[in-house]
């Protein structure tokens, strides 16, 4: 699959970015998502339905409200988060991707992460229900389709509200850049391209 151009980032937002950097007190959680948009050139079926191929993810977006993430009751160590609030985090793709030295079909995947000491692990699920809105409950290790390293870092300003992005890289060549994910203090990140 060759890549032409990467037509669009957005990454929509419920709060401020005032909101962010203040600290004030944030509003219930909500959605939030971020997409980018691909224009391809190697499939007739592609140019002729004129409409470009997305990587999205769709997230609630939880804020701390005074709390730090790492604590029994918002994201302890050692146990699966739903990687956001309330309904499950979707990433549906309409290309193939290596996320992190992965291979993940096109398709949508229910993100889940795993925090601990050593290092965060990106959970993929795959999502075969087409719902709207999906509910996870537990952790199901046996509908596991792939476990991808995050690389951490901390940063001195903490971040209010959850971010999850889809950064493209400008460079030529197949689609690729960065997702990364951004709460509190922490930044994690992982490689994603096309394939």
């Amino acid at each position: 699959m060759r890549l032409i151009t990467v037509l669009s980032l957005s990454s929509l937002l419920a709060l401020p970015a005032a909101a962010q950097s203040t600290g004030h007190r944030a509003a219930p959680s909500t959605r939030a998502t971020t997409e980018v948009s691909l224009t391809l050139a190697d499939t007739a079926a592609q140019r002729a339905a004129g409409k470009p191929a997305i990587i999205r993810i769709d997230y609630g977006q939880p804020h701390l409200r005074g709390r730090r993430i790492h604590t029994d009751s918002l994201v302890p160590m050692g146990t699966v988060w739903r990687l956001g609030a309330n309904n499950a985090t979707l990433l549906t793709t309409d290309v193939d991707l290596n996320l992190g030295g992965k291979m993940i079909p096109k398709g949508r995947y229910i993100m889940q992460a795993l925090p601990e000491p050593g290092g965060w692990t990106l959970i993929l699920q795959a999502e075969t229900t087409g719902a709207a809105n999906i509910m996870v409950m537990t952790h199901d290790p046996a509908k596991d389709f792939a476990r991808i390293p995050l690389t951490v870092r901390t940063t001195s300003d903490s971040q209010e509200s959850l971010s999850i992005a889809l950064i493209p890289s400008t460079a030529a060549g197949n689609a690729r850049g960065v997702l990364q994910i951004a709460w509190d203090r922490s930044v994690l990140s992982v490689d994603w391209a096309t394939r």
